[in-house]
Parts: C-alpha cells; sequence; structure tokens
C-alpha cells in the first residue's frame, strides 16, 4: 500500500481507508490519545485538548479530502494541505511540551516524532502526486 490511492473499490466514500497516509495518521491519533492520558490533569483544557485536536485533523483532512477530489483535485489539495500544518502544528505542540512537561517519558516522544515524520513523509509523497495530477 502506498500514500496514494490503489484503485477504486466497493467502499464509496470510504475509500480513503485504503490510503497508507490515512493509516498511518489514525495510527498517530491513536498514539497521541495514549500520550496525553498521562499528562497532568491542569492541562486537559490546554495543551492535551489543543495536540488531540490538531492529531485528528491531519487524519479527518485526509478523509475529507479524499470524497472531494471527484469534484475537484484543488479541493483535495487544499485538504491535504490543511492536514500538513496541523501535522506542522502537532510538531510544535510536542516542542512546547518536552519543555514545560519534562516528565513525559522521552522514549514515547521519541516514537511520537518519528510517526509524526512517517506521516509528514506520506503526506508530502501524497501532495506531490495530486499535483502531479493537476498540471
Amino acid at each position: 500500500m502506498t500514500g496514494i490511492k490503489e484503485g477504486k473499490g466497493k467502499e464509496g466514500v470510504y475509500g480513503y481507508k485504503r490510503l497508507l497516509v490515512w493509516v498511518r495518521a489514525k495510527e498517530l491519533v491513536v498514539l497521541t490519545y495514549k500520550i496525553t492520558e498521562r499528562f497532568p490533569k491542569s492541562e486537559t483544557y490546554g495543551l492535551t485538548s489543543q495536540i488531540r485536536r490538531a492529531a485528528v485533523s491531519v487524519c479527518v483532512n485526509i478523509a475529507e479530502g479524499y470524497s472531494r477530489q471527484a469534484n475537484s483535485k484543488k479541493d483535495y489539495l487544499n485538504f491535504l494541505n490543511i492536514a500538513k500544518g496541523s501535522l506542522v502544528e502537532l510538531e510544535a505542540l510536542l516542542d512546547i511540551c518536552s519543555e514545560i512537561l519534562p516528565n513525559i517519558v522521552l522514549l514515547d516522544m521519541l516514537d511520537f516524532r518519528n510517526k509524526i515524520k512517517e506521516v509528514g513523509f506520506l503526506l508530502y509523497k501524497l501532495i506531490l502526486g495530486v499535483k502531479n495530477s493537476i498540471s
């Protein structure tokens, strides 16, 4: 499975589930929730909420963009760029967390960073593919 869709199946609008980038983004959401569960309660409505929203945003923008590609590749590209922006936001929030929440396990943060890099690479490849299909 690649970052770019592998044909059209019977899944209709749910074809985004066949995108490797969406699968990895969903894994990132799950990892995000597991890590943020250990954040202090005082951060529930602060960093915890913002980090979770950013991770979910990556995943749902990939899916929503996929559903709109039949109408417009430019719309698809716009949603993928929003997903990319959310991923950068997530990375920036992680940098902030590592400064103000030093008791978060370093290995967890390394896994988190690696998953962000993986999703970022796959998203980059998908964006390139969509751009090339427009030109």
